[in-house]
């Protein structure tokens, strides 16, 4: 059975949501306050340690009838039951879409050409709780018989942006291992990290599907090369030790010299940018135990769960979904922000960026035909208070309508509570800042308390003003620890698919990223041979001069 193919804009809720947005788009989400004293509880939904106040958003009660109307037309329930049933939603390519399959019970049943593949899920669970024990307790050693100290996944895209980022979030919990990431082709990169590394104690995590892609390839080759350096006394039978690769092309890998013991498969149903759930986790594994990273997918597990059974009103991903989707279409914000108030979370809006827009960033639907309407939100953000003294000049006084998500914990992990108030002092603030604004008359009379003239305060007055009427999500959570953080990501990943339904796009495929790649290949011939092939003039030109 196949995702219904319907254009959201033919629906009966699409026509009143625009109706609807015509009679409210001038309110003030302030005013729905000041006639509702107790909106903040219609428009909160608490799950678990997660606390999730949307009511800082320009909506009423009907604006959420609506829109879950429209998640209604476009039959979302059914879509959902086949997203966790395997079936094949990644019509393009002909795929399930089984990341969900990473995290589930040991007692689920989860088909895929009619083979249950949770008893493969778990063997491969066992292997890497294995494997990672033995290096993080120092019983697999390198080839001089000493214990690894370091560990360099090599990877690119989601085999790359999913692990870093969660090795940085979770570092509290991590081992003595010193974790470094590798993905960029670009060879300083690579030496850079190399250059304060000891062969003798460091594991390389190489990840590629295919063992093909080229970065990843690349930058495999060259820190072999480095490894096998006659300045190490390595050979090549000493590669098996120190390297381990999650793969599906076991020839290459052989190839390679990786032992078959250190070898982790993937999955054709697990796209690469969902991919952390998987072996492609070896790296957090490492970084944290495997119990922690195990904890990590018992709390995506959760969010599934909530996601699969929850009524929509109450449904954490559907509710920011179609909030998503009401300021798309109807206000035209083109992009949204996700502020963290973590350092931890350093890497998340960057990790969200690939989930989000490599996902939705499409102009065909299903059925082939390009859209009239928008699709795909550009991801932006940083950790606050950071981000504060940095890009919220342009949130808060602005021209661009910039929906945005405040991430938040009650407890920070070392305790410093002093600190910690601060940080969320700035947290609640800066959403009651961007929802309320500050008028003209209350600049002036903040101004003539001072020693301003008359002329003085009408002239500053203007540049002082905030508009306010901002619109904010925030998620208020107990505690940053591996199962919360395998909640919120899965959160935001079941957010991509209920958008993606709603759009009538294939959110699962990215036949975009291939052109370039396609391109670089008879670029890169042109770059080593004498000759340049045919280009436009601007290209011919850059080349040209590249290569003087």
């Amino acid at each position: 059975m196949a995702l219904q193919h319907i254009d959201p804009t033919t629906t009966n809720a699409w026509n009143k949501l625009e109706a609807h947005f015509e009679a409210t788009k001038n309110h003030q989400i302030k005013d729905y306050f000041n006639a509702n004293t107790d909106r903040s509880v219609a428009f909160t939904i608490i799950w678990n340690d997660f606390l999730v106040d949307f009511s800082k958003n320009n909506i009423s009660s009907e604006t959420i009838e609506l829109l879950l109307q429209l998640a209604n037309e476009v039959q979302l329930k059914d879509a959902i039951q086949q997203y966790f049933s395997g079936a094949l939603i990644n019509q393009t390519e002909g795929r399930a879409v089984l990341h969900t399959a990473l995290r589930a019970k040991k007692t689920d049943t989860v088909l895929v050409d009619g083979v249950n593949v949770i008893s493969e899920v778990y063997e491969v669970k066992s292997k890497i709780k294995a494997f990672t024990e033995a290096i993080i307790l120092g019983h697999k050693k390198g080839f001089t018989g000493k214990a690894f100290t370091d560990v360099v996944n090599i990877g690119i895209g989601g085999s790359d942006l999913g692990p870093a980022m969660v090795v940085e979030g979770l570092k509290y919990y991590s081992n003595h291992l010193k974790m470094h990431f590798v993905s960029n082709v670009d060879g300083d990169h690579v030496f850079e990290t190399l250059k304060h590394l000891n062969p003798e104690t460091t594991l390389f995590v190489v990840v590629s599907k295919t063992f093909t892609t080229q970065e990843t390839l690349s930058n495999a080759t060259t820190i072999k090369k480095w490894f096998l350096s006659k300045d190490f006394g390595t050979t090549q039978s000493d590669v098996a030790k120190h390297f381990a690769a999650v793969s599906t092309n076991t020839q290459k890998i052989s190839e390679f010299g990786i032992a078959a013991e250190n070898v982790f498969p993937m999955w054709d149903w697990v796209g690469g940018r969902f991919s952390l759930w998987s072996a492609v986790g070896l790296s957090i594994a490492l970084a944290v135990g495997f119990e922690n990273f195990d904890a990590l997918l018992e709390g995506a597990n959760e969010m599934d769960e909530h996601f699969k059974t929850a009524d929509f009103e109450q449904n954490i991903p559907v509710v920011l979904a179609m909030l998503s989707i009401w300021y798309n279409n109807f206000h035209g914000a083109e992009t949204e922000a996700i502020i963290p108030y973590t350092q931890y979370l350093s890497r998340f809006s960057a990790y969200l960026q690939q989930g989000i827009m490599e996902s939705n960033g499409k102009s065909v639907d299903r059925n082939g035909k390009t859209i009239n309407y928008q699709t795909g939100t550009i991801i932006w953000g940083e950790p606050g208070t950071n981000s504060q003294h940095a890009f919220f000049q342009l949130i808060h006084q602005g021209t661009k309508l910039i929906p945005t998500d405040f991430i938040g914990y009650k407890h920070s992990l070392y305790g410093e509570k002093d600190h910690h108030n601060k940080l969320m002092a700035n947290f609640f603030a800066q959403t009651e800042a961007l929802m309320n604004g500050k008028e003209a008359e209350e600049v002036k009379n903040e101004l003539s308390a001072t020693k301003m003239t008359a002329t003085e305060i009408e002239n500053l007055t203007p540049f002082k003003v905030f508009k306010g009427n901002n619109p904010t999500n925030t998620l208020l959570i107990d505690k940053l620890t591996p199962k919360s953080l395998g909640a919120l990501i899965a959160m935001y990943e079941h957010k991509i698919f209920v958008q993606g339904v709603v759009w009538n796009i294939f959110s699962y495929d990215q036949w975009g990223v291939e052109l370039g790649k396609q391109l670089a290949t008879t670029v890169l011939k042109d770059i080593e041979n004498s000759e340049i092939s045919k280009h436009d003039s601007s290209t011919l030109n850059l080349l040209h001069k590249f290569k003087i």
